[in-house]
């Protein structure tokens, strides 16, 4: 099944996140925009998962609950589930792997916990953008300990990208998927890093505002448009590289 994609988004639970990017108009969005499949991602929190999901089974976009995980080095890592009970139980584990240092809306944003038809259940407190005590060399084992599968985000960006914090892209670490931003190109992106002509790329929008949904409209394969599909896709490139 040859499926639309996004695999990588925020809602108003991230604090850089638009306050319109609530579960119910993130997922509208992206029918609009044509999307069948979708990840919600917020940093360091699987806090509006649950609601993205209920609202995409009632607009007919499945949604993959997940996570940017902040690591300690200051790299951002989509982590992807199959479940929402994995996904809270991983976000339950890095909630308590976060410096407790709170928010400022004013400086930073809000940070809204919504259900899915878009009624404010309230607000994190802990400023979720911060570095996690988790290590890159960590991520992949924890993900995995949870169900999911984990891989390196915007690796062609210079900011919170493993490629910037690393100079290189490190195959030790045993990823076999990269994400690329919309604009990326992929074929200088392999010329600069040639670790990743090895690894499936993954081209999302990191869109934290309706508007920029839909700029890295791609497709992937998978068996059914379901999260468990998505996740057992990512997780059969481990096993074919192992």
């Amino acid at each position: 099944m040859r499926l639309a994609y996004d695999f990588h988004m925020h809602s108003c639970l991230s604090p850089c996140g638009s306050d319109d990017m609530t579960p119910y108009n993130l997922v509208n969005m992206a029918k609009i925009c044509g999307l069948k499949i979708i990840a919600l991602t917020d940093h360091n929190s699987t806090g509006n998962c649950r609601a993205a999901i209920q609202a995409g089974k009632d607009a007919g976009v499945a949604v993959i609950p997940g996570m940017e995980l902040n690591t300690a080095e200051e790299i951002h890592v989509i982590c992807l589930f199959p479940d929402i009970d994995a996904a809270d139980a991983f976000g339950a584990k890095i909630k308590e792997n976060m410096p407790p240092i709170k928010n400022k809306p004013d400086i930073f944003g809000l940070q809204l916990y919504m259900d899915a038809r878009d009624k404010i259940l309230g607000a994190e407190e802990n400023l979720l953008v911060m570095a996690s005590f988790i290590t890159i060399d960590e991520a992949p084992g924890l993900v995995r300990s949870f169900g999911g599968f984990c891989y390196p985000a915007h690796v062609d960006r210079q900011s919170f990208s493993i490629t910037a914090s690393f100079g290189i892209f490190p195959p030790e670490l045993g990823f076999t998927c990269a994400e690329i931003t919309p604009a990326g190109d992929e074929t200088s992106a392999k010329q600069k890093y040639p670790e990743l002509e090895k690894l499936r790329i993954i081209r999302s929008s990191d869109s934290h505002y309706l508007e920029s949904m839909g700029e890295a409209l791609d497709l992937i394969d998978l068996a059914d448009c379901t999260a468990q599909s998505a996740v057992s896709y990512f997780q059969s490139l481990k096993a074919a590289a192992d």
